[in-house]
């Protein structure tokens, strides 16, 4: 715009007159630029991209307590069962052959190398579940905290989308931490005997188990009462671990055969045997067809309708 500058006439009146040099634009000008700019455009790509930067950054900023969370439960599982248990002479049983003192069951396996494919599974449903159903029931809150979210310029079926894809990472990474601290801590000679033999599956199996536990954790924070969000660990994540396979093949179930039967029902089961069919191919393990299909298969269906159930909440 051009520099105006004030003055007097003879008659007392005001007068204006431009200032030599200026090289404002006028308003013609500016009313030129503004029909000539771009519209913003935002992409799925970018609010998805957006959407997610603001995930790690909240995970950033609250790193020590995340790690720690995800560190304390297979730290106290592997002290106790891989160092302690030895050392004090414990044992167990596996395919009806007792456990020497030194820990060892049939065939010279060892419980650390059975408890290295259970730890991870359990450490993908607890931090899936938790990465995602806790953060919602803030967001749905008296506060409504999610209505910010909902107004990003994409459906908001792509904001459940991108709750499970922030909680399939944190789960992803949990079960990745449970490598270092089974191979650290264990009794002298009892070390896990871990071989993976197809690093793609193993990367295929850990994906989807991921998606497949952020998705449940979005169906369960979209249907479950807050008020009553203790009885997710009483009705689900106990008995889903106690019976998920974590400290014994489901192969050793066979002389249980009704509940061999029953625990097809929990997804951790394939995530146990999945890891362990890759991780630990000396022991029993479930046929791999009946894993990737119930792996990907419930992925597909807690996907759809916990992002069913987020829209209707997100609405309501």
């Amino acid at each position: 715009m051009t520099t105006i500058a004030r003055g007097f006439r003879g008659d007392g009146s005001p007068r204006e007159q431009g200032v030599p040099g200026d090289r404002s634009p006028g308003p013609a000008q500016v009313a030129a630029l503004i029909a000539e700019a771009p519209t913003p455009r935002p992409t799925l790509a970018r609010t998805f991209g957006a959407m997610m930067a603001r995930e790690f950054r909240v995970l950033r900023r609250n790193a020590v307590a995340t790690f720690t969370r995800a560190v304390m439960q297979p730290l106290l599982f592997v002290f106790v069962f891989a160092y302690v248990f030895p050392k004090i002479g414990g044992g167990f049983m596996l395919g009806g052959a007792a456990a020497a003192g030194s820990g060892a069951a049939a065939g010279g396996v060892n419980f650390a190398t059975i408890l290295v494919p259970g730890l991870m599974a359990s450490m993908l449903l607890m931090q899936g579940i938790m990465a995602v159903t806790f953060p919602l029931v803030m967001e749905f809150s008296w506060q409504r905290t999610i209505e910010d979210r909902a107004l990003a310029p994409v459906p908001i079926r792509v904001l459940a989308i991108q709750k499970i894809t922030a909680g399939a990472v944190q789960s992803f990474l949990g079960a990745l931490i449970v490598f270092p601290i089974v191979l650290l801590v264990h009794a002298p000679g009892q070390a896990p005997q871990v071989d993976v033999t197809n690093w793609a599956l193993f990367a295929f199996i850990l994906v989807f188990a991921s998606l497949l536990t952020a998705s449940l954790g979005l169906l369960l924070g979209t249907v479950m009462d807050p008020r009553k969000m203790q009885m997710l660990f009483a009705v689900i994540l106990l008995p889903a671990t106690m019976l998920g396979c974590v400290y014994y093949p489901w192969a050793a179930l066979s002389h249980i055969r009704w509940l061999q039967i029953a625990v097809l029902i929990n997804p951790m089961v394939y995530m146990s045997e999945g890891l362990r069919a890759v991780l630990t191919p000396s022991l029993p393990h479930m046929a791999m067809w009946a894993v990737l299909l119930a792996l990907v298969g419930g992925t597909v269906v807690f996907g759809y309708l916990g992002a069913r159930t987020f829209t209707k909440r997100v609405l309501n």
